[in-house]
């Protein structure tokens, strides 16, 4: 119920007006949103890309944190960042369970994930990307991951 009620005003908020960089693709239900951003300065790594979130919501949403993570289709590539692994994940601290907290919503989600990229010098990936992507069996929300490099 608190779910739904939290997401129908950030839905409505979200149709009024968005960052720059930012656009909603599909809200169609209150469980999963696509939305697409894209770097609005000048740097050359991510120059003329959009790239695609999809945000799975829980029942416990906003205590718990979203489910986010990039979407790679035909039109939409995964970013390169050493803290996005090449099949989606995002480690971030603020999409952990110890990082968030219910004052953020879609926006200040989407608006981090600009940040994160806008800041980043390296076309790489996390260390150990292709094993994580090969085993890994948990769902993004259940990672546990270590979070120690606030330089990237």
């Amino acid at each position: 119920m608190f779910a739904s009620k939290r997401l129908s005003k950030e839905l409505s908020k979200l149709h009024d007006k968005l960052p720059p960089g930012i656009s909603l693709i599909c809200a169609d239900d209150l469980k999963e949103w696509l939305m697409d951003i894209r770097v609005i300065d000048t740097n050359p790594l991510y120059q003329d890309e959009v790239y695609r979130l999809k945000f799975v919501f829980s029942q416990s949403y906003p205590i718990e944190a979203p489910e986010v993570v990039f979407v790679k289709d035909d039109e939409h590539p995964i970013p390169w960042h050493p803290h996005i692994y090449s099949n989606g994940i995002i480690c971030l601290d603020l999409l952990d369970r110890q990082g968030w907290s219910p004052v953020h919503n879609v926006e200040s989600v989407c608006v981090s994930l600009q940040s994160m990229l806008t800041s980043n010098t390296k076309k790489e990936r996390p260390p150990g990307d292709e094993n994580f992507v090969k085993y890994n069996k948990q769902r993004p929300r259940d990672i546990s991951f270590v979070f120690h490099d606030n330089q990237v």
